[in-house]
């Protein structure tokens, strides 16, 4: 027996949409329909925010109480409309991953599961040089968004005497992302030098709130700055993307006004798409300016030139110090 379905008009396709009842957020009894649909509907925010960059999608064919599968290569049956961009990893191989480059390639891809979309910050005519500096801010246990977006006050004047601009997000959890726009100039390597200079000056204004310790037993309970999330073949959840989780919350941007009273439970599916309708795309100014990177490299020579460790999946980089934990290291026996 055929699996029901619907048809949605997308720009100038017609997206299936099959097993539409299906649900996928339990807390919230959302469906698949309204996934689509609510792509759909941010779709112009959605579009900008993944617009010509590789992209992988992070899947639920069975709603998010089941396991994800996380697809960095696009699927070789797909529609002829819907494009792709090859990418290389840290160790060399390559992969042909999603390129977005209209609505209905993000609603294509939820009617196949996909929850979250996760773009490089990269553009597919240059794959190796990011046009994205991406500051993440982690809570670790014992803190949680209050914290979290007191170190974003905090990366926001660095921000401003820096002259750059950025712009912030809910990460969809508890977290914030902060994107800046950057010149393409740059490769993997000096953009993430560019984001440990940056998250180092936010650690040494609150030492006691934030940290950019790699290991987990050295950050107690502060804000951790994931500076690897500017390493080659890392990626957050993009703008607009809904998040794995049952009350389908959705990474949303916010003012830097918004921020200061924001409370990320109050942005979901259905949420999300009446405050679009009223307030468009908050970040539509995101692309009208690119800054330089210069000044953060000169702090990361003034801090010594010293780098951090990658995450554990990556091969040996240059320059990179031991990457051992602390403990084992010196040879703790507890």
């Amino acid at each position: 027996m055929a699996s029901p379905y619907i048809e949605l008009t997308v720009g100038d396709r017609v997206v299936k949409v099959t097993n539409p009842d299906k649900i996928y957020f339990p807390e919230i009894g959302a469906t698949k329909r309204e996934l689509v649909e609510y792509y759909v509907s941010v779709g112009e925010g959605a579009l900008r925010a993944l617009y010509d960059r590789p992209t992988y999608l992070k899947r639920h064919p069975d709603g998010v109480e089941t396991e994800g599968i996380y697809q960095k290569r696009m699927p070789p049956k797909h529609p002829e409309w819907l494009q792709t961009v090859t990418v290389r990893f840290p160790g060399g191989r390559t992969a042909d991953a999603l390129k977005v480059t209209e609505v209905a390639a993000i609603a294509y891809c939820a009617n196949l599961g996909t929850i979250d979309f996760h773009p490089w910050p990269v553009r597919s005519s240059d794959t190796d040089h990011p046009d994205e500096l991406r500051v993440d801010i982690d809570p670790q246990p014992g803190t949680g968004f209050e914290e979290a977006r007191r170190v974003a006050s905090v990366a926001s004047e660095i921000l401003q005497e820096l002259g750059m601009t950025g712009f912030p997000k809910t990460s969809g959890n508890r977290g914030i992302h902060i994107s800046v726009r950057i010149e393409p100039r740059w490769d993997f390597t000096q953009v993430r030098y560019a984001g440990i200079a940056f998250a180092r000056e936010v650690e040494r204004r609150v030492p006691d709130l934030a940290t950019t310790a790699w290991w987990k037993e050295e950050r107690g309970e502060r804000v951790f700055i994931d500076y690897n999330q500017n390493a080659r073949d890392r990626t957050v959840a993009a703008a607009y993307s809904v998040r794995a989780r049952p009350y389908a919350p959705v990474s949303t941007p916010l003012t830097w006004k918004e921020l200061e009273d924001a409370d990320p439970r109050d942005f979901d599916i259905r949420t999300v798409p009446a405050r679009f309708a009223k307030l468009g795309d908050v970040h539509a100014a995101i692309d009208e300016r690119a800054f330089s990177i210069e000044p953060l490299l000169e702090w990361f020579e003034r801090d010594g030139h010293e780098d951090m460790p990658y995450p554990p999946n990556y091969p040996k980089m240059p320059g990179e110090p031991k990457r051992v934990q602390p403990s084992k290291a010196r040879g703790d026996s507890r």
